[in-house]
Protein backbone atom coordinates (compact mmCIF):
# COMPACT_ATOMS: atom_id res chain seq x y z
CA UNK A 1 0.00 0.00 0.00
CA UNK A 2 0.88 3.79 -0.95
CA UNK A 3 1.84 5.37 2.15
CA UNK A 4 2.67 8.79 0.75
CA UNK A 5 -0.25 10.08 2.21
CA UNK A 6 -0.15 13.77 4.30
CA UNK A 7 -1.02 17.14 5.26
CA UNK A 8 -0.52 19.87 3.06
CA UNK A 9 -0.58 23.59 3.11
CA UNK A 10 -3.54 24.17 0.73
CA UNK A 11 -4.64 28.16 -0.12
CA UNK A 12 -8.71 28.27 -0.17
CA UNK A 13 -10.79 31.43 -0.90
CA UNK A 14 -7.91 33.39 0.61
CA UNK A 15 -7.39 31.18 3.12
CA UNK A 16 -4.74 28.78 4.37
CA UNK A 17 -5.57 24.77 5.65
CA UNK A 18 -3.61 21.83 5.87
CA UNK A 19 -5.48 19.45 4.29
CA UNK A 20 -4.95 15.77 4.24
CA UNK A 21 -4.14 14.23 0.87
CA UNK A 22 -3.18 10.91 -0.57
CA UNK A 23 -2.19 10.21 -4.28
CA UNK A 24 -4.85 6.68 -4.62
CA UNK A 25 -7.43 8.57 -2.98
CA UNK A 26 -10.11 11.14 -4.77
CA UNK A 27 -13.25 12.84 -3.43
CA UNK A 28 -16.45 11.20 -4.39
CA UNK A 29 -18.17 13.56 -6.92
CA UNK A 30 -21.58 15.25 -5.69
CA UNK A 31 -23.41 13.54 -8.19
CA UNK A 32 -23.58 10.92 -10.77
CA UNK A 33 -25.77 10.92 -14.25
CA UNK A 34 -25.94 9.18 -17.48
CA UNK A 35 -24.69 12.22 -19.31
CA UNK A 36 -21.71 12.82 -17.15
CA UNK A 37 -20.46 9.33 -15.88
CA UNK A 38 -17.83 9.23 -18.47
CA UNK A 39 -16.45 12.55 -17.64
CA UNK A 40 -16.23 11.25 -13.37
CA UNK A 41 -12.67 10.63 -12.13
CA UNK A 42 -11.72 7.29 -11.31
CA UNK A 43 -13.23 5.72 -8.07
CA UNK A 44 -10.84 2.92 -6.39
CA UNK A 45 -12.58 -0.10 -5.22
CA UNK A 46 -12.08 0.35 -1.60
CA UNK A 47 -12.25 -3.17 0.94
CA UNK A 48 -15.46 -2.42 3.54
CA UNK A 49 -14.13 -1.68 6.77
CA UNK A 50 -16.32 -4.65 8.13
CA UNK A 51 -14.05 -7.17 6.04
CA UNK A 52 -10.94 -5.01 7.44
CA UNK A 53 -11.79 -5.83 11.13
CA UNK A 54 -12.23 -9.17 10.65
CA UNK A 55 -9.51 -10.17 8.65
CA UNK A 56 -6.70 -8.54 10.35
CA UNK A 57 -7.29 -9.38 14.10
CA UNK A 58 -8.30 -5.77 14.98
CA UNK A 59 -5.48 -4.33 12.50
CA UNK A 60 -7.21 -2.63 9.68
CA UNK A 61 -3.89 -3.05 7.95
CA UNK A 62 -5.60 -3.69 4.25
CA UNK A 63 -7.72 -0.75 2.47
CA UNK A 64 -7.76 -2.30 -1.21
CA UNK A 65 -9.02 -5.78 -1.61
CA UNK A 66 -5.83 -7.90 -1.81
CA UNK A 67 -7.66 -11.18 -3.25
CA UNK A 68 -10.76 -12.01 -5.41
CA UNK A 69 -12.45 -13.96 -2.63
CA UNK A 70 -16.31 -12.84 -2.68
CA UNK A 71 -15.74 -12.30 0.92
CA UNK A 72 -13.45 -9.64 0.59
CA UNK A 73 -16.14 -7.11 -0.71
CA UNK A 74 -15.59 -3.53 -1.53
CA UNK A 75 -17.93 -0.59 -0.91
CA UNK A 76 -19.74 1.79 -3.60
CA UNK A 77 -19.89 5.85 -3.24
CA UNK A 78 -22.91 7.28 -2.63
CA UNK A 79 -23.33 10.38 -4.98
CA UNK A 80 -26.68 11.24 -3.79
CA UNK A 81 -25.89 11.87 -0.24
CA UNK A 82 -22.45 13.80 -0.34
CA UNK A 83 -22.68 16.87 1.36
CA UNK A 84 -25.82 16.63 3.03
CA UNK A 85 -25.79 16.85 6.84
CA UNK A 86 -26.84 13.67 8.86
CA UNK A 87 -28.27 13.28 12.71
CA UNK A 88 -26.24 13.91 15.26
CA UNK A 89 -25.14 10.91 15.91
CA UNK A 90 -23.23 10.67 12.58
CA UNK A 91 -24.67 7.98 9.93
CA UNK A 92 -21.59 6.08 9.93
CA UNK A 93 -22.07 2.52 10.88
CA UNK A 94 -18.61 2.03 11.81
CA UNK A 95 -17.05 4.60 13.80
CA UNK A 96 -20.33 5.26 15.76
CA UNK A 97 -19.56 8.75 17.12
CA UNK A 98 -19.04 11.66 14.45
CA UNK A 99 -20.97 13.51 12.61
CA UNK A 100 -18.60 15.54 10.64
CA UNK A 101 -18.64 13.18 7.08
CA UNK A 102 -19.92 14.64 4.05
CA UNK A 103 -19.06 12.03 1.46
CA UNK A 104 -20.30 8.31 2.10
CA UNK A 105 -19.63 4.68 0.86
CA UNK A 106 -22.18 2.09 0.77
CA UNK A 107 -21.77 -1.70 1.53
CA UNK A 108 -24.28 -3.87 -0.35
CA UNK A 109 -23.57 -7.81 1.11
CA UNK A 110 -24.34 -5.75 4.90
CA UNK A 111 -26.43 -2.91 4.31
CA UNK A 112 -24.54 -0.04 5.90
CA UNK A 113 -22.93 3.14 4.97
CA UNK A 114 -19.55 4.29 5.85
CA UNK A 115 -17.78 7.61 5.87
CA UNK A 116 -15.47 8.29 3.71
CA UNK A 117 -12.37 9.18 5.96
CA UNK A 118 -13.11 5.43 7.17
CA UNK A 119 -13.06 3.70 4.65
CA UNK A 120 -10.26 5.13 3.21
CA UNK A 121 -7.84 5.43 6.48
CA UNK A 122 -4.78 4.90 6.14
CA UNK A 123 -3.33 2.38 8.89
CA UNK A 124 -0.75 5.16 10.12
CA UNK A 125 -1.26 9.14 9.78
CA UNK A 126 1.27 11.76 11.25
CA UNK A 127 -1.27 14.85 11.92
CA UNK A 128 -0.02 18.09 12.35
CA UNK A 129 -2.64 17.96 15.92
CA UNK A 130 0.07 15.32 17.52
CA UNK A 131 3.35 16.02 15.83
CA UNK A 132 5.53 14.10 18.04
CA UNK A 133 4.02 10.80 17.12
CA UNK A 134 2.41 8.94 14.64
CA UNK A 135 -1.31 7.80 15.14
CA UNK A 136 -2.15 3.82 14.26
CA UNK A 137 -5.33 2.92 12.85
CA UNK A 138 -7.26 0.49 15.01
CA UNK A 139 -10.17 -1.28 16.80
CA UNK A 140 -11.18 0.15 19.96
CA UNK A 141 -14.54 -0.64 22.33
CA UNK A 142 -14.19 1.31 25.11
CA UNK A 143 -17.03 3.91 25.92
CA UNK A 144 -14.58 5.94 27.98
CA UNK A 145 -12.28 7.21 25.09
CA UNK A 146 -13.20 10.55 23.34
CA UNK A 147 -11.69 12.33 20.51
CA UNK A 148 -9.26 14.96 21.35
CA UNK A 149 -10.72 17.15 18.36
CA UNK A 150 -14.28 16.99 19.02
CA UNK A 151 -14.25 15.23 22.61
CA UNK A 152 -17.33 13.16 21.34
CA UNK A 153 -17.23 9.28 22.40
CA UNK A 154 -14.49 7.86 19.97
CA UNK A 155 -15.17 3.94 19.14
CA UNK A 156 -14.59 1.26 17.56
CA UNK A 157 -12.56 2.38 14.22
CA UNK A 158 -10.38 4.81 15.61
CA UNK A 159 -6.59 6.62 15.59
CA UNK A 160 -4.62 5.75 18.44
CA UNK A 161 -1.15 6.98 19.86
CA UNK A 162 0.31 4.09 22.25
CA UNK A 163 2.43 6.37 23.50
CA UNK A 164 0.23 9.64 25.05
CA UNK A 165 -2.74 7.28 24.67
CA UNK A 166 -4.37 9.97 22.33
CA UNK A 167 -7.79 8.89 20.13
CA UNK A 168 -9.20 10.69 17.12
CA UNK A 169 -11.95 9.43 14.85
CA UNK A 170 -10.82 9.21 11.15
CA UNK A 171 -12.94 12.08 10.34
CA UNK A 172 -11.83 14.48 12.41
CA UNK A 173 -7.95 12.94 11.25
CA UNK A 174 -8.48 13.67 8.24
CA UNK A 175 -10.16 16.73 8.28
CA UNK A 176 -8.60 20.24 6.47
CA UNK A 177 -6.83 22.18 9.59
CA UNK A 178 -7.34 25.60 9.21
CA UNK A 179 -3.88 28.50 10.35
CA UNK A 180 -6.34 30.73 11.18
CA UNK A 181 -9.67 31.38 12.64
CA UNK A 182 -10.97 34.18 11.75
CA UNK A 183 -13.98 34.84 14.09
CA UNK A 184 -13.78 32.54 17.25
CA UNK A 185 -16.99 32.25 19.36
CA UNK A 186 -14.54 32.71 22.88
CA UNK A 187 -12.43 35.45 21.80
CA UNK A 188 -11.79 39.13 19.80
CA UNK A 189 -8.78 38.50 17.69
CA UNK A 190 -8.26 35.97 15.23
CA UNK A 191 -6.52 32.21 16.49
CA UNK A 192 -3.32 31.03 14.86
CA UNK A 193 -2.73 27.38 15.49
CA UNK A 194 0.15 26.56 17.22
CA UNK A 195 1.17 23.13 16.45
CA UNK A 196 3.66 22.75 19.25
CA UNK A 197 2.93 20.90 22.20
CA UNK A 198 3.63 22.80 24.92
CA UNK A 199 2.60 23.94 28.66
CA UNK A 200 0.19 26.13 27.75
CA UNK A 201 -3.12 26.63 29.99
CA UNK A 202 -6.25 27.23 28.22
CA UNK A 203 -7.74 30.96 29.11
CA UNK A 204 -11.52 28.83 28.27
CA UNK A 205 -11.64 26.08 30.55
CA UNK A 206 -8.32 26.85 32.90
CA UNK A 207 -6.48 23.36 32.16
CA UNK A 208 -3.10 22.32 30.87
CA UNK A 209 -3.94 19.71 28.90
CA UNK A 210 -1.07 18.88 26.39
CA UNK A 211 -2.05 16.48 24.09
CA UNK A 212 -5.11 18.93 22.84
CA UNK A 213 -4.52 21.02 19.83
CA UNK A 214 -4.29 24.94 20.62
CA UNK A 215 -4.79 27.79 19.03
CA UNK A 216 -2.69 30.90 20.13
CA UNK A 217 -3.61 34.72 19.59
CA UNK A 218 -0.92 36.71 18.70
CA UNK A 219 -1.95 40.04 19.63
CA UNK A 220 -2.54 39.24 23.27
CA UNK A 221 -1.65 36.88 25.83
CA UNK A 222 -4.41 33.96 24.94
CA UNK A 223 -4.77 30.11 24.72
CA UNK A 224 -7.66 28.39 23.39
CA UNK A 225 -7.79 24.29 23.00
CA UNK A 226 -9.39 23.55 19.42
CA UNK A 227 -12.50 21.83 21.21
CA UNK A 228 -12.83 24.80 24.12
CA UNK A 229 -13.49 27.18 21.52
CA UNK A 230 -16.60 25.61 20.53
CA UNK A 231 -17.86 25.28 24.05
CA UNK A 232 -21.85 26.92 23.79
CA UNK A 233 -22.32 30.66 25.37
CA UNK A 234 -25.67 29.42 26.84
CA UNK A 235 -26.65 25.65 27.91
CA UNK A 236 -28.70 23.66 30.41
CA UNK A 237 -27.26 20.96 32.30
CA UNK A 238 -28.71 17.99 34.12
CA UNK A 239 -27.12 19.55 37.48
CA UNK A 240 -28.46 22.66 37.74
CA UNK A 241 -32.09 23.71 37.11
CA UNK A 242 -31.62 26.46 34.91
CA UNK A 243 -29.79 27.86 32.19
CA UNK A 244 -26.07 28.81 32.46
CA UNK A 245 -23.89 31.07 30.51
CA UNK A 246 -20.44 30.98 29.74
CA UNK A 247 -18.30 34.22 31.03
CA UNK A 248 -14.44 34.30 30.49
CA UNK A 249 -13.79 35.49 34.08
CA UNK A 250 -15.77 35.65 36.80
CA UNK A 251 -15.71 38.08 40.41
CA UNK A 252 -12.67 37.70 42.68
CA UNK A 253 -14.71 35.60 45.09
CA UNK A 254 -14.65 31.51 46.42
CA UNK A 255 -17.08 29.67 44.78
CA UNK A 256 -16.98 25.46 43.85
CA UNK A 257 -17.94 23.87 40.32
CA UNK A 258 -22.12 22.39 40.60
CA UNK A 259 -20.61 19.49 39.40
CA UNK A 260 -17.04 18.29 40.51
CA UNK A 261 -17.37 20.36 43.52
CA UNK A 262 -13.56 21.92 43.34
CA UNK A 263 -12.38 25.32 43.68
CA UNK A 264 -13.19 27.74 40.04
CA UNK A 265 -10.04 29.75 39.35
CA UNK A 266 -11.60 33.11 38.58
CA UNK A 267 -9.10 34.10 36.39
CA UNK A 268 -10.39 31.69 33.88
CA UNK A 269 -13.66 30.55 32.01
CA UNK A 270 -16.37 29.38 33.61
CA UNK A 271 -20.13 29.05 33.60
CA UNK A 272 -22.55 30.75 35.82
CA UNK A 273 -26.50 31.31 36.55
CA UNK A 274 -27.72 34.47 36.02
CA UNK A 275 -30.80 33.36 38.62
CA UNK A 276 -28.38 31.78 41.43
CA UNK A 277 -25.55 34.25 41.94
CA UNK A 278 -23.04 31.54 43.76
CA UNK A 279 -23.46 28.71 41.08
CA UNK A 280 -20.76 27.94 38.68
CA UNK A 281 -19.68 24.93 36.42
CA UNK A 282 -15.96 24.09 35.25
CA UNK A 283 -16.38 24.79 31.33
CA UNK A 284 -14.88 20.75 31.15
CA UNK A 285 -17.41 19.67 33.52
CA UNK A 286 -20.64 21.72 32.22
CA UNK A 287 -19.99 19.87 28.72
CA UNK A 288 -19.13 16.61 29.74
CA UNK A 289 -21.65 13.71 28.23
CA UNK A 290 -23.82 12.99 31.36
CA UNK A 291 -24.01 16.62 32.25
CA UNK A 292 -25.09 18.06 28.83
CA UNK A 293 -26.83 17.40 25.79
CA UNK A 294 -25.04 18.96 23.22
CA UNK A 295 -27.36 22.08 22.58
CA UNK A 296 -26.63 25.37 22.09
CA UNK A 297 -29.18 27.85 23.27
CA UNK A 298 -27.99 31.04 21.88
CA UNK A 299 -30.76 32.20 20.80
CA UNK A 300 -33.16 29.91 21.33
CA UNK A 301 -36.33 31.00 23.39
CA UNK A 302 -36.21 29.82 27.08
CA UNK A 303 -39.03 27.11 28.03
CA UNK A 304 -40.01 25.30 30.90
CA UNK A 305 -36.84 22.30 31.16
CA UNK A 306 -39.79 19.49 32.21
CA UNK A 307 -42.60 19.42 29.30
CA UNK A 308 -45.67 20.72 31.63
CA UNK A 309 -48.48 17.70 31.90
CA UNK A 310 -51.67 17.29 34.05
CA UNK A 311 -49.33 15.35 37.21
CA UNK A 312 -49.52 11.59 37.25
CA UNK A 313 -52.92 11.12 38.05
CA UNK A 314 -56.42 12.69 38.03
CA UNK A 315 -58.34 13.46 41.37
CA UNK A 316 -61.42 12.13 41.39
CA UNK A 317 -62.52 13.45 44.15
CA UNK A 318 -60.56 13.25 47.69
CA UNK A 319 -58.96 10.15 48.44
CA UNK A 320 -59.69 8.86 45.22
CA UNK A 321 -57.55 8.95 42.55
CA UNK A 322 -56.63 7.09 38.50
CA UNK A 323 -52.56 6.83 38.14
CA UNK A 324 -52.12 7.32 34.45
CA UNK A 325 -50.55 3.53 34.50
CA UNK A 326 -53.38 1.85 35.73
CA UNK A 327 -56.65 1.56 34.42
CA UNK A 328 -58.95 0.83 37.62
CA UNK A 329 -59.84 3.76 40.48
CA UNK A 330 -57.58 3.70 43.56
CA UNK A 331 -58.00 4.32 46.77
CA UNK A 332 -56.38 6.38 49.68
CA UNK A 333 -55.91 4.05 52.62
CA UNK A 334 -53.44 3.87 55.92
CA UNK A 335 -52.04 0.79 57.05
CA UNK A 336 -52.74 -0.52 60.50
CA UNK A 337 -51.46 -3.99 60.29
CA UNK A 338 -48.27 -4.80 58.69
CA UNK A 339 -48.91 -7.24 55.80
CA UNK A 340 -45.87 -8.98 54.21
CA UNK A 341 -48.09 -9.24 51.27
CA UNK A 342 -48.79 -5.44 50.23
CA UNK A 343 -45.92 -4.49 47.63
CA UNK A 344 -45.98 -1.08 46.51
CA UNK A 345 -46.05 -1.83 42.57
CA UNK A 346 -43.62 1.03 42.06
CA UNK A 347 -40.45 0.52 43.89
CA UNK A 348 -41.18 -3.07 44.72
CA UNK A 349 -41.23 -2.79 48.36
CA UNK A 350 -43.15 -3.89 50.91
CA UNK A 351 -46.03 -0.91 52.47
CA UNK A 352 -45.56 -1.74 56.31
CA UNK A 353 -46.46 2.10 57.55
CA UNK A 354 -47.83 5.35 56.11
CA UNK A 355 -50.59 6.11 53.53
CA UNK A 356 -50.88 4.01 50.28
CA UNK A 357 -53.32 3.54 47.00
CA UNK A 358 -55.05 0.42 46.85
CA UNK A 359 -56.91 -0.53 43.70
CA UNK A 360 -60.58 -1.10 44.22
CA UNK A 361 -60.62 -3.96 41.57
CA UNK A 362 -57.62 -5.97 41.70
CA UNK A 363 -54.38 -5.85 43.78
CA UNK A 364 -52.31 -3.01 42.64
CA UNK A 365 -51.34 -1.02 45.09
CA UNK A 366 -48.84 2.46 45.81
CA UNK A 367 -47.33 3.77 48.37
CA UNK A 368 -48.49 7.52 48.49
CA UNK A 369 -44.85 9.23 47.18
CA UNK A 370 -44.46 6.57 44.58
CA UNK A 371 -48.02 7.86 43.36
CA UNK A 372 -46.62 11.50 43.16
CA UNK A 373 -43.74 10.23 41.11
CA UNK A 374 -43.72 13.01 38.39
CA UNK A 375 -44.23 11.78 35.05
CA UNK A 376 -41.06 13.17 33.71
CA UNK A 377 -38.49 14.45 35.77
CA UNK A 378 -34.74 16.06 34.90
CA UNK A 379 -32.17 13.67 36.92
CA UNK A 380 -28.88 14.57 37.74
CA UNK A 381 -27.56 11.60 36.12
CA UNK A 382 -28.79 12.02 32.55
CA UNK A 383 -28.44 14.76 30.15
CA UNK A 384 -31.88 14.13 28.62
CA UNK A 385 -35.40 14.20 30.06
CA UNK A 386 -37.02 10.97 31.16
CA UNK A 387 -40.11 9.80 31.22
CA UNK A 388 -42.19 7.44 33.54
CA UNK A 389 -43.59 3.67 32.66
CA UNK A 390 -44.15 0.89 33.89
CA UNK A 391 -42.22 -2.20 32.95
CA UNK A 392 -38.75 -4.04 33.68
CA UNK A 393 -35.90 -2.71 32.74
CA UNK A 394 -32.35 -2.76 34.36
CA UNK A 395 -31.65 0.47 35.98
CA UNK A 396 -28.48 2.41 34.92
CA UNK A 397 -27.29 3.28 38.53
CA UNK A 398 -27.68 0.48 40.57
CA UNK A 399 -27.43 -2.41 38.16
CA UNK A 400 -30.29 -3.87 39.27
CA UNK A 401 -33.51 -5.30 37.41
CA UNK A 402 -36.43 -3.44 38.08
CA UNK A 403 -39.78 -4.81 37.55
CA UNK A 404 -41.53 -1.55 38.81
CA UNK A 405 -41.88 2.24 37.77
CA UNK A 406 -38.85 2.97 35.72
CA UNK A 407 -37.52 6.31 33.88
CA UNK A 408 -36.00 5.83 30.94
CA UNK A 409 -35.22 8.36 28.15
CA UNK A 410 -36.92 8.31 24.84
CA UNK A 411 -34.13 9.90 22.58
CA UNK A 412 -33.21 7.13 19.84
CA UNK A 413 -30.37 5.01 20.70
CA UNK A 414 -30.14 6.18 24.26
CA UNK A 415 -30.75 3.27 26.22
CA UNK A 416 -30.93 5.17 29.98
CA UNK A 417 -33.32 3.64 32.41
CA UNK A 418 -33.40 4.67 36.56
CA UNK A 419 -35.83 2.81 38.86
CA UNK A 420 -38.13 5.19 40.99
CA UNK A 421 -35.74 4.34 43.98
CA UNK A 422 -32.71 5.79 42.46
CA UNK A 423 -34.41 8.45 40.63
CA UNK A 424 -35.08 9.47 43.86
CA UNK A 425 -31.57 10.29 44.71
CA UNK A 426 -30.59 14.28 44.20
CA UNK A 427 -27.36 16.47 45.60
CA UNK A 428 -26.83 17.01 48.35
CA UNK A 429 -28.13 13.27 49.05
CA UNK A 430 -28.37 11.94 53.12
CA UNK A 431 -26.86 8.72 53.30
CA UNK A 432 -27.70 7.32 56.72
CA UNK A 433 -24.45 5.31 56.78
CA UNK A 434 -22.34 8.64 56.69
CA UNK A 435 -22.09 12.31 58.67
CA UNK A 436 -21.65 14.07 55.20
CA UNK A 437 -23.41 14.96 52.24
CA UNK A 438 -22.97 13.14 49.13
CA UNK A 439 -22.66 14.42 45.85
CA UNK A 440 -22.53 12.83 42.18
CA UNK A 441 -19.09 14.64 41.95
CA UNK A 442 -16.45 12.09 40.48
CA UNK A 443 -15.48 11.59 36.64
CA UNK A 444 -18.23 9.17 35.19
CA UNK A 445 -15.76 7.05 33.49
CA UNK A 446 -13.82 6.44 36.82
CA UNK A 447 -15.17 2.96 38.85
CA UNK A 448 -13.79 3.60 42.54
CA UNK A 449 -14.20 0.93 45.02
CA UNK A 450 -17.39 1.52 46.92
CA UNK A 451 -16.64 1.33 50.76
CA UNK A 452 -19.86 -0.67 51.73
CA UNK A 453 -19.79 -3.36 49.30
CA UNK A 454 -15.81 -3.19 48.44
CA UNK A 455 -16.97 -3.86 45.35
CA UNK A 456 -16.02 -1.68 41.61
CA UNK A 457 -19.00 1.24 41.28
CA UNK A 458 -20.60 1.90 37.82
CA UNK A 459 -21.97 5.04 39.72
CA UNK A 460 -21.32 6.48 42.62
CA UNK A 461 -22.13 9.60 45.57
CA UNK A 462 -18.84 10.79 47.18
CA UNK A 463 -18.35 13.04 50.20
CA UNK A 464 -16.33 16.19 49.18
CA UNK A 465 -14.98 16.35 53.10
CA UNK A 466 -13.33 12.93 53.20
CA UNK A 467 -12.80 9.63 50.85
CA UNK A 468 -16.17 7.78 51.31
CA UNK A 469 -17.80 6.52 48.03
CA UNK A 470 -20.87 4.86 48.12
CA UNK A 471 -22.59 2.97 45.30
CA UNK A 472 -25.74 3.44 44.17
CA UNK A 473 -26.63 -0.22 44.64
CA UNK A 474 -25.85 0.24 48.26
CA UNK A 475 -27.02 3.49 48.39
CA UNK A 476 -30.35 3.11 47.96
CA UNK A 477 -30.50 -0.17 50.28
CA UNK A 478 -33.85 0.03 52.90
CA UNK A 479 -33.02 2.03 55.66
CA UNK A 480 -35.77 -0.95 57.02
CA UNK A 481 -36.19 -4.91 55.99
CA UNK A 482 -37.89 -7.16 57.93
CA UNK A 483 -37.05 -11.28 58.45
CA UNK A 484 -40.09 -13.27 58.81
CA UNK A 485 -38.61 -15.34 61.74
CA UNK A 486 -38.75 -11.87 63.75
CA UNK A 487 -41.05 -9.91 64.73
CA UNK A 488 -39.21 -6.81 64.73
CA UNK A 489 -37.54 -4.66 62.03
CA UNK A 490 -34.38 -4.56 61.36
CA UNK A 491 -31.81 -1.68 60.70
CA UNK A 492 -29.13 -1.00 58.44
CA UNK A 493 -26.31 -0.25 60.78
CA UNK A 494 -23.13 1.72 59.35
CA UNK A 495 -19.64 2.42 60.83
CA UNK A 496 -20.56 1.28 64.32
CA UNK A 497 -18.27 -1.00 65.89
CA UNK A 498 -18.65 -4.74 65.00
CA UNK A 499 -18.55 -7.09 68.42
CA UNK A 500 -17.03 -10.65 67.85
CA UNK A 501 -20.45 -11.86 69.24
CA UNK A 502 -22.09 -10.86 66.48
CA UNK A 503 -22.69 -13.24 64.34
CA UNK A 504 -25.04 -13.75 60.93
CA UNK A 505 -28.38 -15.71 61.36
CA UNK A 506 -28.31 -16.60 57.65
CA UNK A 507 -24.50 -17.82 56.85
CA UNK A 508 -23.29 -18.30 60.61
CA UNK A 509 -20.03 -16.26 60.07
CA UNK A 510 -18.63 -13.91 62.72
CA UNK A 511 -19.37 -10.74 60.94
CA UNK A 512 -15.98 -9.47 61.87
CA UNK A 513 -14.21 -11.83 60.68
CA UNK A 514 -15.69 -10.82 57.39
CA UNK A 515 -14.36 -7.68 57.79
CA UNK A 516 -18.04 -6.49 57.81
CA UNK A 517 -18.52 -2.65 57.96
CA UNK A 518 -22.96 -2.04 57.04
CA UNK A 519 -25.34 -4.75 58.39
CA UNK A 520 -28.78 -5.36 59.24
CA UNK A 521 -29.72 -6.07 63.01
CA UNK A 522 -32.83 -6.14 65.24
CA UNK A 523 -32.34 -3.32 68.21
CA UNK A 524 -34.46 -5.86 70.65
CA UNK A 525 -33.53 -9.44 69.58
CA UNK A 526 -29.74 -8.68 68.57
CA UNK A 527 -29.99 -10.67 65.85
CA UNK A 528 -27.60 -9.40 62.57
CA UNK A 529 -27.44 -9.94 59.17
CA UNK A 530 -24.29 -9.74 56.19
CA UNK A 531 -26.37 -7.51 53.72
CA UNK A 532 -25.81 -10.11 50.86
CA UNK A 533 -27.03 -12.43 53.25
CA UNK A 534 -29.91 -11.15 53.98
CA UNK A 535 -30.97 -9.49 50.41
CA UNK A 536 -28.76 -11.85 47.85
CA UNK A 537 -28.26 -9.06 46.32
CA UNK A 538 -31.58 -8.09 45.03
CA UNK A 539 -33.77 -6.06 47.59
CA UNK A 540 -36.04 -5.36 44.78
CA UNK A 541 -38.21 -8.36 43.87
CA UNK A 542 -41.65 -9.03 43.05
CA UNK A 543 -43.26 -11.91 45.45
CA UNK A 544 -42.40 -15.02 43.62
CA UNK A 545 -39.06 -14.05 42.13
CA UNK A 546 -36.64 -15.53 44.83
CA UNK A 547 -32.92 -16.04 43.77
CA UNK A 548 -32.58 -19.43 46.19
CA UNK A 549 -35.05 -21.55 48.85
CA UNK A 550 -34.42 -19.80 52.06
CA UNK A 551 -35.39 -16.09 50.71
CA UNK A 552 -38.33 -16.98 50.57
CA UNK A 553 -37.84 -16.35 54.60
CA UNK A 554 -36.93 -12.26 54.16
CA UNK A 555 -39.43 -9.59 53.33
CA UNK A 556 -37.60 -6.29 52.53
CA UNK A 557 -39.24 -3.03 53.37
Amino acid sequence: MDTNGGFHEVEKDGKLFLVYHHPKYCPIPETQTLTSSVDLPFQPLFLCPNVRWWNTNSSPEYVFPTTTDSNDHHVLPLFWCNNKEFDIDGGCDMCEGSNFGTDYYFCIIYDEKFHRECVQSPLKIKHPYHPEHSLQLSFHFFSNIECLCCRRRAYMLVYHCTICQAYMHPTCAMKPIPFIIDQPKKHDHPLTFFPRQTSLTCNVCGLLRKIYPTYVCLRCNFVAHNDCMNFPRIMKISRHHHRISYLSSLPSRERSCGVCRLIINSDYGAYTCDKCSNYGVHPICATGKDVWDGKELEGVLEEDDITQDDGPFKMIFEGLILHFLHDHHLRLESIILYDENKICQACILPIYEGNFYSCMECEFILHETCAKAPRRIQHALHPHQLTLEYFSKRCYACDRECYGFVYYCSIEGCYFNLDVRCASTSEPFDYKGHEHPLFLALDPEVEPICHVCETKCQKQLNCIKCNFIVCFKCATLPYKARYTYDTHFLTSSCGEKVLEKDWCEACERNLKDTNTKVFYWCNECYTTFHINCLFNGEPIVKPGKFLNSWAKNVQIL
